[in-house]
């Protein structure tokens, strides 16, 4: 029986990253977000020097920022996603901002199993009948994004509660 290798930390991915990514490609260090499916690798780009005037010029300006630096990087990126990906056994995506633009290029759509009841997946169907979403999956992701964004404290503090209880349980006995 062949041994397998153990996985590295994912904590370890931050610093891995700042020391793997070129130090010219962004405009501050990058966020680096995982859970046990994906790594998301997001960068600051510089605004662009000078931008007309206009009423949607800045996001325009910013969008098109973006866009240039995903298609001038798409090589070394993948390359250095490969090197991440068979590291962590993760997928790894990748984004950036530009002032208040955010993009992600890539990332994973991960299928999760579930669950409901009549009355939830009445829900569900509403969503789709309505026009709201095409598809039970679709009606499912539009209904997490709408906790995610109208409960975001709640979900922040609930993280937080979590990342206690993780460091309380490595305090104690063994």
């Amino acid at each position: 029986m062949r041994k397998q290798r153990p996985i590295p930390n994912a904590e370890e991915a931050p610093a891995w990253f700042a020391g793997r990514i070129p130090g010219d490609w962004f405009d501050g260090p990058v966020t680096v977000e995982f859970d046990k499916d994906e790594i998301l690798v997001v960068g600051p780009l510089s605004p662009p020097d000078s931008v007309p005037e206009g009423e949607d010029a800045e996001r325009v300006a910013a969008t098109a920022r973006i866009s240039g630096f995903r298609e001038d990087t798409r090589q070394y990126r993948m390359r250095i996603a490969d090197e991440a990906q068979s590291r962590w056994l993760r997928h790894v995506s990748w984004g950036a901002t530009c002032g208040d633009v955010r993009a992600v290029f890539t990332h994973a759509s991960v299928p999760v199993m579930t669950r409901l009841k009549f009355e939830q997946r009445q829900v569900l169907d509403t969503l789709m009948e309505s026009g709201v979403a095409g598809s039970r999956s679709e009606a499912l992701a539009w209904c997490v994004h709408q906790v995610a964004e109208h409960q975001s404290d709640w979900i922040d503090r609930l993280r937080e509660a979590m990342t206690e209880v993780e460091r309380i349980r490595a305090e104690g006995p063994e």
